[in-house]
C-alpha cells in the first residue's frame, strides 16, 4: 500500500476565508493550480460538483491539456445525465488525459441542492439509483452490447465504440457514511472516501463497510480515502496561530453576512450523515487524537464538506496521517484554506517525508501483511476507545 495526496482542482482562488480575486471560473488559474500541485509531489486533484458551478468535465478536460503527471477525480451526481452518455464522456475524458481519470460518484446530501437541477429522489431513493448508475457505467466500459430493464434506467442494445484508454478502464471512487452509502460503496467501490472523522470514529466506518463487503462476497480490497483541512507551519506554536487566525476569518465573514458558498446553508440542520458525524466529534470536544481539531466544523454549522483540520508543525501532522495510513487510509484529500500557498507549503514540507516514511515501513511486506497490519490497528483503536 501506497500513499497518496489529493489536492483542490479549484477555478477560482476564493475560499471561506477569502472572497475570489479570479472570475468565478478562471481558465489560466485553473491550470496554474493544477500544475503547483503536479510539481510539489502531490497525486491528484479533485473537481468538485455542485449546482453552481462551472462543469468539472469540461473545467478537468482543460487541466489534462496543461498537465502531464497529476491524477484526475472527476465528481459526477447521477442525476444530470444518462449512464450510457456519461460513460462514453468519462472515457472521451480519460482518453485527454490518457489514462488519469477516477470518477467519484455523488449521491447528493442536500435534498435542496438536488431539487435545483431538478432531482427529487429521496435520500435512500437517490443511493440505490447511485447503485444502479454505476453498474451501467463500469458495464458500458467493457465495450459489450447490452440491455438494462431496472428500477430507475431502461434502454435497450447499447455499445460503446471507444473502450477505455490503453485497456484499463477509470477507477471508481464513492463516499457517504449513511448505512445505505456503507452498502453500495462496499460492492461497488475502488475506492472509498470519508471525511476526517477521530481515528476510532473512522476505524468504526472501514469496519462497517469492510463487514458488507464480506458479506457480499467481494475479493477485490477497497482502498480507502480520508479528508481533511491541513493548517502546518514549521512549529506547532505556528501552526495553531494560523489555525485561531482561520477560525477568527471565517467567524467574521459570517457575522458580517458575506455569501462564504451559495450552495452550503451555515446553520441548518445537515442531511448528511457524514456532517452529521463531524458535528457530533466536534460536540465531544475541539481536539482528538493527535492533532485533529474540529472547531472549524462546528463553525461550519450544516455546511457540510471536508471541515474538520489537521493542525500542527510539519511533523506533527506527519504522525498524525501516519496514525491514520496505519488503518489502510492511503489518500488523502486535502484542501487548504489558501489554494496556492498552502498546496506548496504541505507539499514541500510534509508530503515528501510522508512518502519516504511509508516506504520505509512497507519495505519487503507482502499485500497480505500489510492488510493483516491494518486490521490489527483498527482492532487496537476500537479496543482503545471502547
Amino acid at each position: 500500500m501506497s500513499i497518496e495526496f489529493l489536492g483542490m482542482g479549484a477555478g477560482n482562488d476564493s475560499t471561506e476565508t477569502s472572497p475570489a480575486t479570479t472570475p468565478f471560473f478562471d481558465p489560466a488559474y485553473a491550470a496554474r493550480i493544477a500544475r503547483i500541485h503536479e510539481d510539489n509531489n502531490w497525486d491528484h486533484v479533485l473537481f468538485a460538483y455542485n449546482s453552481s458551478t462551472q462543469d468539472p468535465s469540461v473545467h478537468a478536460a482543460w487541466v489534462a491539456a496543461n498537465t502531464e503527471r497529476i491524477q484526475l477525480r472527476l465528481a459526477h451526481r447521477p442525476n444530470v445525465s444518462h449512464p450510457t452518455f456519461a460513460a462514453r464522456s468519462f472515457l472521451t475524458l480519460d482518453h485527454i488525459a490518457q489514462g488519469r481519470l477516477t470518477v467519484h460518484f455523488i449521491t447528493g446530501g442536500s435534498q435542496a441542492d438536488q431539487a435545483r437541477e431538478g432531482d427529487y429522489l429521496a435520500k435512500d431513493a437517490r443511493y440505490g439509483r447511485t447503485q444502479e448508475y454505476m453498474q451501467i457505467v463500469r458495464r458500458a466500459w467493457s465495450g459489450d452490447s447490452f440491455d438494462w430493464d431496472s428500477e430507475h434506467y431502461r434502454f435497450e442494445n447499447f455499445a460503446s465504440g471507444l473502450g477505455p484508454f490503453a485497456g484499463k478502464r477509470p477507477g471508481i471512487s464513492f463516499g457517504g457514511s449513511s448505512e445505505a452509502a456503507w452498502s453500495v460503496g462496499a460492492a461497488e467501490a475502488d475506492i472509498y472516501a470519508l471525511f476526517g472523522e477521530p481515528l476510532a470514529d473512522a476505524a468504526s466506518q472501514q469496519e462497517q463497510i469492510l463487514a458488507r463487503a464480506a458479506a457480499l462476497g467481494r475479493t477485490e480490497p477497497l482502498r480507502w480515502q480520508i479528508a481533511f483541512r491541513p493548517i502546518v507551519a514549521a512549529t506547532d506554536e505556528l501552526a495553531w496561530e494560523k489555525a485561531h487566525g482561520v477560525l477568527g476569518t471565517f467567524q467574521a465573514r459570517r457575522s458580517a453576512g458575506e455569501v462564504i458558498d451559495p450552495v452550503r446553508h451555515y446553520n441548518q440542520k445537515p442531511e448528511a450523515a457524514g456532517t452529521q458525524r463531524l458535528l457530533a466529534a466536534a460536540e465531544r470536544g475541539d481536539l482528538h487524537d493527535r492533532a485533529l481539531w474540529t472547531a472549524l466544523a462546528k463553525a461550519a454549522g450544516g455546511g457540510g464538506g471536508s471541515a474538520t483540520a489537521l493542525v500542527g508543525s510539519y511533523d506533527t501532522v506527519t504522525q498524525a496521517i501516519l496514525d491514520y495510513h496505519e488503518l489502510g487510509f492511503e489518500i488523502f484529500g486535502l484542501r487548504g484554506y489558501d489554494f496556492v500557498p498552502d498546496a506548496l507549503e504541505f507539499g514541500r514540507h510534509v508530503i515528501p517525508q510522508l512518502k519516504q516514511e511509508v516506504e520505509h515501513r512497507e519495505r519487503g511486506k507482502t499485500a497480505g501483511e500489510l492488510r493483516a497490519g491494518q486490521a490489527a490497528a483498527r482492532a487496537r483503536v476500537l479496543s482503545v476507545a471502547s
